[in-house]
């Protein structure tokens, strides 16, 4: 199995938090890109993190300030930490890794999380409401 699992999702009220975790299999490792993207019913996937091989974040204006990525290389395993939760936060939540696409010069980019690049999980459900 290459493709990666997603845990953590679930219900929370506006204002709390969730920490999402992507586990990469030992085929995949999270030593290159990794991203995070979301997709709400009725709405296209939305791009809304990476995680470069250095480490180097960005995010998009959306979740900006609220959501950090950040990596357990040991445990090949990336996290997105969500605080202060919106209703619109809403959505099944998705994380790409892309182990070698540096080495034919894709860039690690938010613009990039394409679901015909890398490796993607089968998401994890986040509902935020009151």
């Amino acid at each position: 199995e290459v493709h990666p699992v997603e845990s953590g999702g679930g219900s929370v009220q506006p204002g709390g938090s969730l920490r999402l975790s992507c586990v990469a299999s030992e085929h995949t490792p999270i030593t290159g890109c990794v991203g995070w993207s979301r997709q709400a019913p009725g709405k296209e996937r939305e791009g809304i993190g990476v995680i470069d091989a250095d480490d180097r974040t960005t995010y998009a204006d959306s979740v900006k300030g609220r959501f950090t990525i950040s990596k357990d290389t040991a445990k090949n395993t990336v996290f997105l930490q969500m605080n202060d939760l919106e209703p619109d936060d809403t959505a099944m939540y998705y994380c790409m890794i892309d182990p070698w696409g540096a080495i034919s010069g894709r860039r690690c980019a938010i613009q990039g999380l394409n679901v015909n690049v890398g490796y993607w999980g089968q998401g994890t459900q986040v509902t935020v409401s009151a």
